[in-house]
């Protein structure tokens, strides 16, 4: 018999107990969607999680700073925990020769910036101002963002208005918290208007007050501010980096301003540093420390959440997995069911010249048979069911004020391995009905009635 002759007479053999082969292959297409669906909700939860943050640009940021603007913890942390906190960077150590902590200045940045699988590198700046539009008013900070932060971070989406043109303008966005302190009803109306930002700034060996007015452009969800640091501030108004370096070039710090003794010359207190892709974060962490710097970012946080959610999907799959257990019995009495009915059948064709091998092909390739038609059903029946929890689980989050997302995420690699599982298990499930009936002595089946 060739394999052509085999392949047909099993899928006859199939279409004879059509109600049978009906059932059983409902019962692994529900198994597969059970499984589908579980695992389809980890992958899906994940992206919600873990795809968001690779998408705001925090995984794949690195904030650098001086040990010498922490102190003595700032330089434990730039030694990788070793040698403690005396005799670090201003510390008094015993014959040890101290070594000034590098500054964060023009040079470093350069300096920065040519670490391989680094993509750019800016200064990110927290510099006090005084906001005042209309009637309010109020102290806070301003930091600068690069044109390369569009489509990026907290940028990502905004509640009203557009991202910066250009670099030039004197524009500005605003968190929209703080736009919702000013119009509560309506802060999408700030949208044009123009604020004024008041800074002290040296000018002719004096300390100035110097008015700065920009136009609103647009208003971000969340805090463009928010840095991976415990305790990290946030700020409320975004200008662009250029009008940023501008002002922190000419303004005053507190200390200063106290002392009335303006700096000759200024560092930066922090410095964000952008890598090409997350997978480089620790790498490029690990040679700016020994640059001697302090860096701060949520790489390990990103590998946690990874390995939590390989666990979830793993409990999950397991869990699905019951259901297509119990269909593969089912399976293996459909095929038992039919060995029964045709021994006969199997008789003569074991008379006629089917050697042991042509029989157990023929149970295997109907095996396999409701193992794809299954492992297709359930695949849909997945994403259908998916589709349907996933509609009714938004609504219920935007009645909340949240925002949707897709709970359940059904990617190529995951149908491909859940129809491939389906073909497995119909396979190890038709094994012993398959054994069996090639194990039937010829003569016994045309004796049996």
């Amino acid at each position: 018999m060739t394999f052509r002759d085999t392949f047909n007479l099993a899928l006859r053999n199939l279409g004879q107990a059509k109600l049978r082969t009906t059932l059983t292959t409902l019962g692994v297409s529900i198994g597969i969607a059970s499984l589908a669906g579980m695992v389809s909700l980890g992958v899906g939860l994940q992206d919600q999680v873990v795809g968001r943050f690779l998408q705001s640009g925090v995984f794949d940021s690195v904030t650098v700073t001086s040990p010498g603007l922490l102190g003595a913890p700032g330089a434990f942390i730039a030694n990788g925990g070793r040698g403690g906190l005396r005799g670090q960077f201003g510390g008094r150590g015993r014959g040890e020769n101290q070594t000034p902590p590098p500054k964060l200045d023009d040079a470093a940045l350069k300096e920065l910036a040519a670490v391989e699988n680094v993509r750019e590198v800016y200064p990110t700046f927290r510099i006090p101002v005084e906001l005042t539009l209309g009637d309010f008013s109020r102290p806070m900070s301003v930091s600068g963002a690069p044109m390369s932060s569009k489509g990026e971070g907290a940028f990502q989406t905004l509640a009203y208005g557009q991202f910066f043109s250009n670099e030039s303008d004197r524009t500005c966005l605003f968190g929209l918290n703080m736009a919702k302190q000013i119009e509560e009803k309506d802060p999408g109306s700030l949208i044009g208007k123009t604020a004024t930002l008041a800074y002290a700034a040296t000018r002719e060996n004096q300390i100035q007050r110097v008015n700065l007015d920009c136009r609103i452009v647009g208003i971000v969800e969340r805090d463009p501010g928010a840095l991976p640091i415990p305790g990290g501030p946030g700020v409320s108004v975004v200008v662009p980096l250029a009008l940023a370096k501008t002002i922190d070039a000419e303004s005053v710090p507190l200390q200063d301003i106290l002392l009335a003794n303006p700096s000759q010359q200024k560092s930066y207190n922090l410095v964000t540093v952008k890598v090409k892709d997350a997978k480089f974060t620790q790498d490029v962490e690990d040679r700016i420390r020994k640059m001697g710097f302090t860096v701060f970012s949520v790489n390990d946080a990103l590998r946690g959440a990874k390995n939590a959610f390989i666990l979830f999907d793993i409990v999950l799959s397991l869990i699905g997995s019951i259901a297509l257990a119990v269909s593969s019995l089912g399976i293996v009495n459909t095929m038992v069911m039919s060995i029964l009915e045709r021994t006969r059948e199997i008789g003569i064709m074991k008379a006629i010249g089917a050697d042991d091998e042509h029989i157990r092909r023929i149970f295997l390739i109907e095996a396999s048979a409701i193992g794809i038609l299954g492992g297709f059903l359930g695949v849909a029946l997945g994403w259908l069911v998916g589709r349907i929890i996933n509609f009714g689980a938004n609504l219920y989050i935007q009645s909340q004020g949240g925002t949707p997302g897709t709970l359940f995420s059904l990617p190529v690699w995951l149908i491909a391995s859940a129809i491939a599982f389906s073909v497995t298990v119909s396979l190890i499930a038709g094994s012993y009905p398959a054994a069996r009936a090639a194990r039937l002595d010829p003569i016994q089946a045309l004796r049996h009635d």
